[in-house]
């Protein structure tokens, strides 16, 4: 993950992908999502798995926003501040590129 320094921030045209050698799975022994990472793992709750699982580097934050706003029968701006939030998280700490 070399240097974690942001070029830019999300925004709702961004294409979150994960990092170069960021993988995620499922941890059968503990029954939860997981991202791997050099030297590093990181539970997933539930919601951060439906959004990152939709992170494939094509898909923009408002796109992916909206979807979840229908599937979830939801205001999209709140689901896009929740979004935004993780995703700005997950940047920062080097698990997804922009």
């Amino acid at each position: 993950m070399g240097g974690r320094a942001m070029s830019r921030a999300v925004d709702a045209t961004s294409c979150p992908r994960l990092a170069r050698g960021v993988k995620m799975r499922f941890d059968g022994a503990r029954q939860q999502w997981m991202l791997n990472a050099p030297e590093r793992v990181l539970l997933l709750d539930e919601i951060a798995q439906i959004i990152l699982s939709r992170c494939d580097g094509v898909v923009s934050v408002d796109a992916l926003c909206r979807e979840l706003a229908l599937e979830f029968a939801a205001p999209q701006e709140i689901i896009q501040a929740d979004v935004m939030e993780l995703l700005a998280g997950m940047l920062h700490s080097g698990f997804i590129r922009i």
